[in-house]
């Protein structure tokens, strides 16, 4: 087990847009360093590795995971690479931090559980989502029942990406398309609120563009007891990305949820409290500071984002695109 005050040295795969905003935020999380970049390329990685003051660049990834000063991997590449990396850095008895959504289907994900568990290793989806203070603050409200029992839940993520068929949210050779890069955050935010089990019933609608992904989801979800849930995300299309919990006492509302700055708390005709606490760096330094807890006090998986919800939320998503018959290719 780590100590307390054990600099936790982290390496990053891939060297995207998605590792450049986590590398922000890694370097505003305390006790952590970016040790290590590896992409496909020795050149690409040592060009970042110059260009963001990374001690090492890697050209393998079996060269890196060799590295004994590495503690943690956070994975961010295309999804549809994401089980086999995770498979091999528990294999090398190292922790995992993997970009949303973790895999495919669900059952890359129970391979990747299964690893992780077999070899007695720290995983987490990179949720970051989840971690934000005001998200967070979300949580204990719910767990106090300020809002007594919750009922219903909408959130909505939809933005206009630009058109590039070649590009990985377009491109169904990619994993692309807008259940599984956008609409995992409101399923995942539909999941928290209802404590993370197991959907009775689910259904959704996709739209499909011209390049063969969904470019437009709305689903449905019933975790029993009259509890459910309204989400939708679309990938060609900007949407307000607000979140709202409904209760039989009030309700909360969070704008732009999965950018997680502020929440509010509605109780019927008696007050509303504002949630607005201070937001470090970029937001993804919570997520790091969340997988060096857990390291530090021997923990293999998080409370917050445990391994079985994401295989839930992965399942969920499944249930949608079988309705459709889709399959990716690699499938």
């Amino acid at each position: 087990m780590m100590k307390t005050n054990d600099t936790v040295n982290w390496a990053l795969v891939g060297t995207g847009n998605i590792v450049k905003k986590f590398l922000i935020g890694l370097r505003a999380a305390e006790g952590a360093r970016a040790a290590a970049v590896v992409s496909r390329s020795q050149d690409t990685a040592d060009r970042f590795a110059r260009e963001f003051n990374i001690p090492r660049g890697y050209g393998s990834y079996e060269e890196m995971l060799a590295d004994p000063e590495i503690d943690a991997v956070y994975i961010g590449t295309p999804h549809s690479t994401h089980r086999d990396y995770a498979v091999k850095a528990f294999e090398a008895k190292k922790a995992v931090l993997c970009e949303k959504p973790v895999c495919i289907n669900a059952g890359e994900m129970a391979e990747i559980i299964a690893s992780a568990k077999s070899n007695g290793v720290f995983f987490m989806e990179a949720m970051w989502t989840r971690f934000l203070p005001a998200v967070a603050k979300v949580r204990s409200w719910l767990e106090d029942g300020l809002i007594g029992d919750v009922k219903m839940a909408e959130a909505c993520f939809g933005f206009t990406v630009p058109w590039n068929p070649e590009g990985r949210l377009l491109n169904i050779n990619l994993g692309g398309g807008a259940l599984l890069d956008a609409g995992v955050y409101p399923i995942s935010f539909a999941s928290m609120v209802f404590g993370g089990g197991k959907p009775e019933t689910v259904s959704g609608l996709l739209s499909f563009g011209e390049t063969g992904v969904d470019e437009q989801f709305t689903g449905t979800i019933s975790y029993g007891g009259h509890r459910m849930a309204a989400v939708s995300a679309a990938i060609r299309t900007t949407m307000v990305s607000d979140a709202w919990i409904y209760g039989t006492l009030g309700r909360i509302h969070l704008p732009d949820f999965v950018f997680g700055r502020s929440s509010s708390l509605i109780i019927d005709g008696k007050y509303i409290q504002r949630c607005e606490p201070d937001f470090i760096s970029n937001g993804y330094n919570y997520e790091v500071e969340e997988v060096q807890r857990c390291l530090r006090a021997g923990q293999t998986e998080s409370p917050v984002m445990p391994p079985e919800e994401s295989l839930r939320i992965m399942e969920t998503m499944d249930a949608v695109r079988s309705r459709w018959d889709f399959r990716y290719p690699f499938e």
